[in-house]
């Protein structure tokens, strides 16, 4: 439970009690117990670098999260936690896999925490008032399954947002060859998809001890952009979408990612893992898995960075697999059977996801021809899914735009529109359209505190500082966290545009924008039949496309 133990006994306001508070709220979760501090800004309490399972070290590198040990004493939670180790931006101009990159170096965030395999913690924002009923929303970092941290989000602003009424947990998650090595050995001797596992860990975590932080585990919401998005696809098709008990009530994807997400076995998660295997000197091992277990740190974030490095420019190839397990099938496959957890689901896009820089190199603006690019983005693709593809983006611009429009369609729009089929009309649909509107450009409006450093990703002031469409815009991801409908309302000063649901027969969808004079405008719009069509295209070829 919370324990607030009140240094003074007179008669305080909730806020004064808080602050009186700051060095003496503790919370017990059996194996350790923490002290978190008040927010001063705010009054809320935070609670920064909870662990929630032990340390993937050494053996215990490529396997399944385990609990815990035991710590005694009181740990403050006052300070980020180290963030996992991060991969290289891809930068390859040919198609993955012909070589390895060159970025032997430690790749740092300025300002951020240090490295460390010992990552696996959590960050808790709630209010000073709650009493263990208030919906929790679980905050799903982005960035590839490469990189990424929690230290980049403050839960604060999500808690104003949703009137003081919400708890927000933010955690993070094994990246890169650390927590996405796969191959057969993997599956024999460890565990497929670490990063997911460990996300999935860290929500039987919140259901087992939210409550203690003022949340209800039966009011609990996922939310992601970009790679976090494309976690929450992971958790809604898990189990063959039948994840017992419950894990969530409600889901949100930004921008959801669904790159390639081959079998575990298939050519180019071996490919990659005979790689890791020769960069590490483990070939001549008996038993090269557990050579890479024993192998040096610096050395494994040197192949890290040398993997993640030498994928095809703005793809990712260290990404989820489908396990067998966890992930039984291709994601497309199981969404078109239905076979989602059941939640309710809220989806925004921006309008020009493809059109992000590092996505698409600009320095091939003369060169790229559409053939060669989806050749390059799709590896597995034949003639005939080259010619097809060829022929569905030919009316989408010069050949830069084609391939812009190929990369947001196929990895971020059209994975979003299978998942709100498969939601069948109870679901929602949002499009960000402040320009330029690329992908990640919606992010600051959720997060616009400022943390350790100013980021092109979060915490900086929103570009368009418009207090109407601040409001409008991220108290509707907020109401829909509290009553799963961002329609309904905390009180009457929360003034949001009318959601209305998706539907085959519904195509509705919300777009956020501004005039040209500076106002917001908020309207509904048709998804048109060409983007469906285009998508149409990549369910077509998801079995060469391995999405």
């Amino acid at each position: 439970m919370l324990l607030l133990l009140p240094l003074s006994c007179s008669v305080l306001s909730t806020f004064a009690v808080a602050l009186a508070a700051q060095h003496t709220t503790i919370v017990d979760l059996g194996y350790a117990r923490y002290q978190g501090t008040v927010n001063k800004a705010s009054g809320n309490l935070e609670f920064l670098g909870i662990r929630y399972a032990a340390a993937p070290t050494g053996a215990l590198r490529w396997r399944e999260p385990q609990h815990p040990q035991s710590t005694p004493g009181v740990q403050l939670a006052n300070s980020f936690p180290n963030i996992c180790w991060q991969g290289a931006p891809s930068t390859q101009l040919v198609s993955p896999f012909r070589q390895s990159g060159s970025n032997h170096f430690r790749r740092q965030i300025p300002g951020a925490p240090p490295p460390s395999e010992d990552c696996l913690f959590l960050n808790i924002a709630t209010p000073s008032s709650g009493k263990g009923d208030l919906p929790v929303v679980v905050w799903i970092h982005g960035g590839g399954y490469v990189v990424g941290s929690t230290f980049m989000f403050d839960g604060d602003d999500l808690i104003r947002q949703a009137g003081g009424q919400a708890v927000v947990v933010i955690i993070q998650y094994r990246l890169g060859l650390f927590g996405f090595l796969s191959s057969q050995k993997v599956k024999n001797g460890g565990a497929l998809n670490a990063g997911l596992l460990d996300q999935q860990f860290a929500l039987q975590w919140v259901q087992q001890h939210i409550s203690k932080f003022g949340g209800d585990p039966k009011k609990v919401t996922i939310w992601g952009e970009s790679a976090g998005a494309g976690s929450v696809l992971q958790h809604l098709i898990a189990n063959n979408g039948n994840t017992q008990p419950p894990l969530f009530r409600g889901a949100i994807t930004g921008s959801t990612f669904l790159p390639s997400q081959y079998v575990f076995n298939d050519r180019i998660p071996e490919q990659l893992y005979a790689e890791a295997v020769e960069q590490s000197g483990c070939s001549s091992s008996a038993d090269d898995l557990d050579c890479l277990r024993q192998a040096d740190i610096d050395a494994l974030n040197r192949i890290n960075l040398n993997l993640t490095g030498s994928a095809f420019f703005g793809t990712a190839c260290l990404n989820p697999v489908v396990d067998g397990t966890l992930i039984t099938k291709r994601p497309i496959e199981l969404i078109h059977e239905g076979k989602v957890n059941r939640a309710a689901y809220l989806a925004v896009t921006n309008q020009f996801e493809g059109w992000y820089p590092g996505f698409v190199d600009n320095r091939t603006a003369d060169t790229v021809q559409t053939p060669e690019y989806l050749a390059n983005i799709f590896p597995e693709f034949t003639d005939k899914q080259i010619t097809a593809g060829t022929a569905v983006y030919a009316n989408q611009g010069p050949p830069l735009d084609q391939a812009r429009a190929i990369m947001g369609d196929s990895i971020f729009i059209c994975p979003t529109y299978y998942l709100l089929r498969a939601f069948k009309g109870e679901a929602f649909k949002g499009e960000f359209a402040i320009a330029p509107a690329f992908h990640g450009d919606d992010i600051v409006y959720y997060f616009p505190t400022p943390l350790i450093v100013s980021s092109a990703i979060a915490g900086v002031t929103p570009p368009y500082n418009n207090s109407e469409f601040i409001n409008n815009f991220s108290q509707s991801f907020m109401n829909f966290v509290l009553y799963q409908d961002p329609n309904v309302k905390w009180d009457s000063s929360n003034t949001v545009p009318h959601w209305p649901r998706w539907n085959e027969d519904n195509l509705a969808e919300i777009v956020f924008n501004r005039t040209e004079e500076g106002e917001p405008v908020f309207h509904t719009v048709e998804t048109t039949a060409d983007q469906l069509r285009r998508c149409d295209y990549w369910q077509s070829v998801g079995p060469f496309s391995g999405q």
